[in-house]
């Protein structure tokens, strides 16, 4: 028997192939990152180049789901517009029968359910994207959340998901600092993606949140600037690590 036909059919060995296959359309899509700094939280996302005739603005990898809350994805376009518009009714209903806005961890909780609903259903395919969500709550405490196509979902101070996403995390892991400032947080995040971007600033796109929950996208100009800064030090580094004798 073929395992991997049927959605609902478990392998004999407890996988279901479908679900590790929408894992899978995850790591082909391109890398997004998410750092939490101290008062900030700052969402990077790798752009694919735009053809010569095509409207940027049309193509995009960071959506705002509310006043307060922001998403970025990895994975398939069109599979992520579904689940956006489907987060973004939530955030609309739960403010008119509440009267209040969703938490970061109530929408969250939301798109995995909805994710995970999609593999336990006959008829239907799973979510091919994973979900880099961020925002601030009442408390003005910097939120990050992850999801991904199987339902899970779990809070994060910085993470990567998309292609090359292991090789983003272990450069977080290794760099990553508690309480960091909204500069030291937006540069992490470019020189992250850095890591696996050959193209530079322009295929990089930068959006920031601050306390007052309003979403600020930086501009090519900011980061291009935020990308000079960073060849700046790595060279000033490298001059320093050189041995004496090579720099006569």
């Amino acid at each position: 028997m073929s395992y991997d036909r049927a959605l609902t059919v478990f392998s004999p060995d407890g996988h279901l192939f479908q679900v590790e296959y929408a894992v899978e359309a995850v790591r082909k899509g391109t890398c997004a990152v998410g750092v939490r700094g101290k008062a900030i939280v700052v969402l990077a996302v790798e752009k694919k180049t735009t053809l010569k005739l095509q409207d940027p603005r049309t193509v995009r990898k960071i959506a705002a789901l509310d006043d307060h809350v922001c998403m970025a994805f990895a994975g398939l376009n069109a599979d992520a517009r579904v689940l956006v518009n489907k987060a973004r009714i939530e955030c609309q209903s739960h403010r008119l029968t509440v009267e209040d806005p969703v938490s970061i961890e109530y929408i969250t909780r939301y798109i995995a359910g909805v994710q995970q609903k999609y593999t336990q259903s006959g008829g239907v395919r799973p979510f091919g994207i994973s979900t880099l969500i961020i925002g601030f709550d009442s408390d003005k405490v910097p939120k990050l959340y992850q999801t991904d196509p199987s339902g899970i979902y779990s809070a994060w101070k910085a993470n990567a998901i998309g292609r090359s996403s292991k090789t983003v995390r272990e450069f977080l892991e290794k760099h990553y600092k508690e309480n960091m400032t909204d500069e030291e947080s937006v540069k992490l995040s470019v020189k992250s993606l850095l890591e696996i971007v050959q193209t530079g600033a322009k295929n990089i796109e930068v959006s920031v949140m601050g306390p007052d929950s309003v979403l600020r996208n930086l501009s090519a100009e900011d980061v291009e600037a935020v990308v000079a800064t960073i060849e700046a030090e790595n060279a000033a580094e490298a001059a320093a690590k050189a041995p004496a004798g090579a720099a006569k």
